[in-house]
């Protein structure tokens, strides 16, 4: 198998079914059951999906004593060096003896087929707990420190059956389980791990003179990870050391004492601006540092005086609920919402000249996340394409627009969350966007699109050279709302005003334009992005009708459109935008927040809270 396509048939976990082919989707569910078909047929009982990835699937079932278990699959049609990874995990995981790391039970293959059983780990992600509870409260944040240093001070022990550190080499909140009750955690998928190369002061692991001498210390054996959680050692490819576990660790607990996903937003909301312990905020940041030594330094702080500062006194502060800096709609969703960022005009976040750190990287991950969109930029410029990203993690639609000047940043939004419950969370996903946002020092501007996967519509051909059919009964989706009149006549707001958008290649024929242009004339928002590949076409949008007056031209307007995808030549993606032009908000550049820290006596702070609350 190509790498090319090993990466089409690659499913990323962000990916929506519904932004599959039919065949694809019909594919993937028959494998899905097929999996589950053969856990039964084993015995086990209350199956259900409760992941996917670059190699696999992940399930979960009971046995017959109803004990709890993870399965993880690989995908049959994988190269088979991808497919043994199973087993050499399963190998790794059977290294480890520690209290919050699930036991492996077992590595068996089923016609052809292997699966690892492991132990599963009571409670949620800490991503899916990060989404939902936005930043966590220091006192959290400072306790799962601890018990993560103490999971690594086990790995780099030269002690177990291998006698040499282990690197687990993918820690990120997504890989740990955390249960609400106890609040402790579980470091899950050994997926990246592997013997340590160097040990912790940077000097070879080896068990005599041969092996020092082999060519094995001069090559890497790390595996990559997850790039927006890794330091720089491992995403260079440095030999494996138990620093790369570290450095792991640091972005975690940043990203969850900040309510991001990736560890690139150090540098404009660095650790010591969440209200955090000074000691611990400094350590963190410091472990974040571009200097290696610094790191190192910070690295060794960490393993060292966590168990100290875990026995601070701390509390639950109350925090003031943070207003949103740009506008955010909430209503409750009449129907489900698979939420899907489509973003453009990235490349002038690049650095011009930025050197090509992966090019000869071959890991199938890659593309998923980095190689083709965030190579050579920023750290800042990273963090908030992460940070835009991070909003289709919530059921949320709309769109954004952000200009940057010479004098400041002017964003447009129209963001409507569909989960009232979750506004606080999402409230500091949308501010730690605008803060990043203001901390980018360039000219340029950037677009998203937040739409509804289950809207989005497939036609299927034969080959290249025939036109898209619609359906019988195909229709775009739109809401009405009656809204007062916000704004004059508002524009078009379209990828291609500033001229032809280099990340898009699709031209669209003259007839959709017409009628893009058409409505453009009646009062709506919303987005329409045109996605054409040889033999797939995907219509995603998004529209409200904000005169219903007029409703009956608007249909009819939708309907124009889609009559003439049959037009549509060539391949690549188009989309268009229209946001109302009532509300732009402008912000002064920044350079980062400002310090703040957890007070040194928490219950007189907490006193004074409750005295001001109570005036």
């Amino acid at each position: 198998m190509t790498q090319a396509s090993l990466q089409q048939f690659y499913i990323p976990e962000e990916q929506s079914i519904y932004l599959l082919s039919h065949d694809d989707a019909r594919k993937l569910k028959a494998w899905v059951a097929l999996c589950q078909a053969q856990l039964e047929q084993l015995g086990y009982r209350n199956i259900e999906l409760i992941g996917k990835g670059a190699y696999g699937f992940v399930f979960a079932g009971l046995t017959g004593l109803g004990e709890q278990y993870v399965f993880k699959f690989t995908r049959v049609n994988l190269p088979q060096h991808l497919q043994d990874r199973l087993e050499e995990e399963a190998f790794m995981l059977e290294q480890v003896d520690h209290p919050r790391v699930p036991k492996l039970i077992v590595f068996q293959r089923v016609r052809s087929q292997s699966i690892l059983v492991m132990q599963r780990a009571p409670g949620f992600n800490m991503e899916e707990v990060s989404l939902h509870e936005g930043r966590l409260s220091p006192r959290l944040v400072v306790r799962i420190a601890d018990q993560l240093a103490d999971i690594l001070r086990t790995l780099r022990r030269e002690s177990g059956p291998a006698g040499r550190p282990v690197v687990h080499g993918d820690i990120k909140p997504s890989n740990l389980v955390f249960d609400d009750a106890q609040e402790t955690i579980a470091l899950i998928d050994w997926g990246s791990s592997v013997f340590a190369q160097l040990d912790a002061s940077l000097q070879f692991v080896a068990t005599n003179v041969m092996e020092l001498m082999s060519d094995n210390l001069q090559q890497t054996n790390a595996r990559l990870g997850d790039v927006y959680f890794i330091g720089e050692e491992q995403l260079n490819g440095a030999l494996s050391s138990p620093r790369f576990d570290e450095q792991g660790a640091a972005a975690t607990l940043y990203a969850l004492a900040s309510a991001q996903s990736c560890r690139f937003g150090h540098r404009a909301i660095p650790a010591t601006s969440l209200g955090l312990p000074m000691e611990f905020a400094r350590m963190l940041d410091g472990m974040l540092d571009p200097d290696p030594r610094t790191r190192m330094r910070a690295g060794d702080h960490f393993i060292r005086e966590m168990p100290r500062l875990a026995r601070l006194v701390m509390l639950d502060l109350p925090t003031p609920q943070e207003p949103p800096l740009v506008p955010v709609w909430s209503r409750p969703a009449g129907r489900e919402i698979d939420t899907v960022v489509y973003s453009s005009r990235k490349s002038f976040l690049r650095e011009e000249g930025g050197r090509e750190t992966l090019n000869d990287v071959n890991d199938v991950q890659l593309d998923r996340y980095y190689k083709n969109f965030m190579q050579n930029m920023g750290e800042t410029e990273k963090a908030f394409l992460a940070a835009v990203s991070r909003l289709g993690k919530y059921p949320v639609v709309g769109g954004l627009a952000v200009r940057w000047e010479a004098e400041g940043v002017y964003i447009d939004t129209s963001l409507n969350l569909h989960a009232p419950e979750r506004r606080a969370a999402f409230i500091a996903a949308v501010n730690n966007m605008v803060t990043l946002a203001r901390a980018i020092h360039r000219r340029g501007i950037f677009k998203s699109c937040l739409f509804n996967a289950r809207d989005t519509l497939h036609l299927d051909r034969e080959s290249v050279d025939q036109p898209f059919e619609i359906l019988p009964g195909m229709r775009l989706h739109y809401e009405v709302s009656a809204v007062p009149e916000l704004e004059d006549r508002s524009r078009l707001h379209s990828y291609f005003e500033d001229g032809p958008d280099p990340e898009e290649f699709l031209v669209l024929p003259e007839a959709i334009i017409a009628s893009l242009e058409a409505l453009n004339e009646i009062h709506h928002t919303g987005m329409i992005i045109f996605e054409a590949l040889p033999q797939h076409l995907k219509i995603h949008s998004h529209y409200r009708l904000l005169d219903p007056s007029r409703e009956e031209e608007f249909r009819g307007r939708l309907d124009d459109i889609l009559e003439a995808v049959g037009l549509i030549e060539g391949l690549g993606v188009s989309g268009f935008m229209k946001m109302p032009y009532k509300d732009t908000r402008f912000f002064a550049h920044i350079e980062r927040q400002p310090e703040r820290f957890y007070p040194r006596n928490p219950r007189q702070a907490a006193e004074l809270l409750a005295t001001r609350e109570s005036e």
